[in-house]
């Protein structure tokens, strides 16, 4: 009986072992925190529409004419060494428009041996035209899974 009970808590312990939950959502976002050259908080009312360029040269559009915004979230490559984004910026009466690159180490992240590989990242510049953005700062440069963090704060110009 004895012996019965150590072969059943060790297949106990090797199958809890190998029941490894992958993540579903690995896409890796940078977040982008709208301020104030004062450092208060921004909320941008103009309408915003941020564009990038696939490998095969078609574009893609990550956010479509949000507006009232103080953060947003886009996500990079895996493995590129940078990306490249365009944000036309909308008011009333003047259309502006940026491109902003984004330089970076990439990381390999393993959870498990049985989950496919993920990518971190660590940002190391950022580069813009003076469009509509005034500047962009690199808060914090390490890029996971953490949605919380405030990567990049982006000062838009206020009269445009």
């Amino acid at each position: 009986m004895r012996k019965l009970l150590v072969v059943i808590m060790a297949i106990i312990a090797v199958t809890a072992c190998t029941s490894i939950d992958c993540p579903v959502d690995n896409t890796v976002s940078t977040t982008y925190s709208l301020y104030k050259a004062d450092g208060e908080l921004d909320t941008l009312t103009d309408t915003l529409t941020i564009y990038t360029t696939t490998a095969e040269g078609e574009e893609y559009i990550i956010l479509n004419q949000d507006y009232n915004i103080t953060s947003l979230s886009i996500p990079i490559s895996y493995t590129n060494e940078g990306d490249t984004f365009i944000f036309v910026r909308h008011s009333e009466t003047v259309v502006a428009y940026d491109s902003v690159v984004i330089t970076k180490e990439n990381i390999p992240h393993f959870e498990s041996v049985d989950c496919q590989v993920s990518y971190f990242h660590n940002i190391t510049g950022v580069y813009w035209t003076n469009g509509g953005i005034d500047s962009i700062v690199i808060n914090n440069p390490y890029v996971s899974y953490d949605t919380s963090i405030e990567h990049l704060y982006i000062y838009f110009k206020e009269n445009m």
